[in-house]
């Protein structure tokens, strides 16, 4: 049983402040979106979990899968379908595979801060700022770009992480799971946070698709995946709503799911109602509606 005083100091207030997402249109001619979005973590996927993994070559090479096969093969799908997605890169993946992270920048995609080692950003943890400050310098140096969307490792959020990314110039994040459309964080001081355009759970491919070797977890076969993922769009589409993927090279990138992934996406161009955008085409129609209405 959990401490009696831990249940005692838990919050009676609810752990997202925010008002309701305001139901701001689309671009016509759309009635829904789709944020496309994959999350670069290649080997710090790995080494995050535990950093004695750096010497264990073989659980390394599921995360290097991405540089070697998976990202090359997603950039071609996305210009067969000609569509432009968001890849948010973890600052190690970007310095270990710099052909990589350059490949996604030169193909057009919008890029995005996803820490530098990938760490669980857990309240208090002395790593939180240097996590990144560490992501924004390799993203820079690398590749001459400071990103205006942020996704959390693990998917994982804290109060000091909201406060860190406002002051950092980050415009949107995509981490939380609350709602089905954006909207604007409200920081515990009262004050004004990113936009966050929520993570759609069942459109991340690592949660159906991967079995590491010591993983009790098998995977989905394609046609549970494709019935959920399509039958989430189309619910999506009645409520004018919006779904977001959290798709992984290492993961979509192989043969089995890569066919998968690219049935979906070519089903999902066939709903011509569905705005498939980056995550800072999303932030801009918001802050544009925002605006128009403040």
């Amino acid at each position: 049983m959990p401490d009696s005083k831990a249940l005692a100091a838990i919050p009676l207030i609810p752990s997202n402040t925010a008002p309701p997402a305001p139901e701001y249109p689309w671009p016509a001619p759309y009635k829904a979106a789709m944020f496309l979005s994959f999350d670069i973590d290649a080997e710090s996927a790995w080494t995050s979990k535990d950093p004695a993994h750096a010497a264990r070559l073989v659980t390394m090479s599921f995360g290097g899968y991405e540089a070697r096969v998976g990202t090359p093969k997603l950039l071609e799908l996305l210009a067969d379908l000609d569509l432009k997605a968001t890849f948010f890169i973890t600052g190690w993946a970007v310095d270990a595979h710099p052909a990589m992270a350059e490949a996604v920048l030169k193909a057009g995609h919008e890029i995005g801060h996803h820490g530098y080692h990938h760490l669980l950003p857990d309240p208090g943890d002395p790593f939180i700022i240097e996590e990144i400050e560490r992501g924004f310098e390799a993203l820079q140096r690398r590749l001459g770009v400071r990103p205006i969307g942020y996704r959390a490792p693990f998917g994982e959020f804290c109060e000091e992480l909201r406060v860190a990314l406002v002051r950092q110039g980050i415009v949107y994040t995509s981490s939380f799971r609350d709602d089905v459309r954006p909207y604007r964080h409200r920081l515990a001081d009262g004050k004004q946070g990113t936009i966050e355009i929520p993570v759609t759970a069942s459109y991340d491919d690592w949660m159906h698709g991967l079995s590491a070797r010591f993983s009790p977890r098998s995977i989905f076969p394609r046609e549970h995946v494709l019935s959920m993922w399509k039958d989430e769009l189309d619910e999506v589409r009645d409520w004018g709503a919006m779904v977001t993927t959290v798709l992984h090279p290492q993961v979509s990138g192989r043969p089995m799911r890569f066919r998968l992934l690219r049935e979906f996406l070519t089903y999902a161009k066939s709903c011509q109602d569905v705005w498939i955008t980056t995550g800072a085409e999303i932030a801009a129609n918001y802050q544009r509606h925002e605006a128009a209405t403040a």
